[in-house]
């Protein structure tokens, strides 16, 4: 075979399973960017090893052998990426100076473009749902070691015996299950603490985030409170503080956000990790609306229970929304 009909045997096999290996890399490392980077390194190393692929296992199961053990080798003396809630301190207080902190490595959202940008397909088939790139499940396995992650994503996610994570992992099915046993435990710790959202088919969602945006758009802190749960949690990266509690939130917006009054901020939506996610945009003195933070909330039927804010107004761009709007 030539090596031109090589390379095409080779990227129809593979390229369809782009978006997936996308997914999986980014559940490993918590970052959009890093994961195309070892997502680009897994089909170097795939072609580079493609002509002694004999077919012992599906392309599937190879490709994802591959990416997996990418990432455990970027992983090697790296820092994990939390949320502020992760990190172990108490809620802040909203009078209080803020506390950035740059050179953490923070988890990042994940487009929706990015992962269903192609057709659709039979959902039966659907290795990339919304359940397993749900903010709160990326950050609860940034807190497994990395072999704990590549465990329970092969095995509970890709539905991989333990038999055949021991092989593409290179350890022992003992080891496998041992892993898993531990990072089950953690996630399920972690589920008990989540609060439960609604999907995108409830129609309480939609009223739900419009009195969210209002209060905002319109700066009214009591509508804002109204909208959150009682113990409503809201976190900042790159800010180290983290807040609970619908008026300490509000607390927090009066005394630190630039805007003054109704119209100061306009919210657009976009879509990340599943879910509708806010850019809002703070006007200017010369009256134009700048990208200022992009909101994830996490909708239940009582109100928003907890809001991730990212202050890296590059995430517009990468969600698909402008940097800014028109003056009005």
């Amino acid at each position: 075979m030539t090596l031109a009909a090589t390379e095409e045997t080779f990227l129809t096999q593979t390229e369809p399973l782009r978006r997936e290996l996308l997914a999986h890399c980014y559940r490993m490392v918590g970052s959009v960017q890093d994961a195309e980077d070892l997502v680009q390194e897994t089909y170097l190393r795939a072609w580079r090893a493609f002509h002694g692929f004999e077919n012992r296992s599906s392309v599937r199961t190879w490709m994802y052998r591959i990416a997996t053990n990418t990432c455990l080798t970027a992983l090697e003396g790296r820092a994990r990426r939390p949320l502020p809630t992760g990190l172990g301190q108490p809620a802040a207080d909203p009078a209080h100076e803020l506390n950035p902190r740059h050179e953490v490595p923070w988890l990042e959202p994940v487009p929706d473009d990015v992962l269903w940008s192609g057709p659709a397909t039979d959902p039966a088939d659907e290795v990339v749902t919304r359940d397993n790139v749900r903010l709160a499940l990326v950050a609860a396995l940034q807190h497994l070691t990395a072999q704990q992650r590549a465990v329970v994503l092969l095995c509970d996610v890709l539905r991989w015996r333990a038999a055949e994570a021991a092989e593409a992992l290179g350890i022992s099915v003992a080891s496998v299950n041992s892993s898993l046993q531990r990072a089950r435990a953690h996630l399920a710790k972690v589920a008990e603490q989540e609060p439960v959202a609604l999907d995108d088919g409830d129609p309480r969602l939609r009223t739900l985030l419009e009195e969210y945006v209002r209060a905002f758009e319109e700066y009214d802190m009591e509508r804002l409170v109204a909208a959150l749960t009682e113990d409503a949690v809201w976190e900042m990266p790159p800010f180290l503080d983290w807040f609970e509690g619908a008026r300490q939130i509000a607390a927090l917006i009066t005394q630190h956000c630039p805007a003054n009054g109704p119209g100061d901020m306009r919210l657009l939506p976009a879509r990340a990790n599943g879910q509708v996610v806010l850019g809002l945009y703070m006007r200017g003195e010369d009256g134009v609306h700048r990208a200022f933070n992009l909101h994830l909330p996490t909708v239940t039927p009582d109100g928003v229970a907890r809001v991730t804010a990212w202050f890296d107004t590059a995430l517009f761009a990468r969600v698909g929304l402008p940097a800014e709007l028109p003056a009005d």
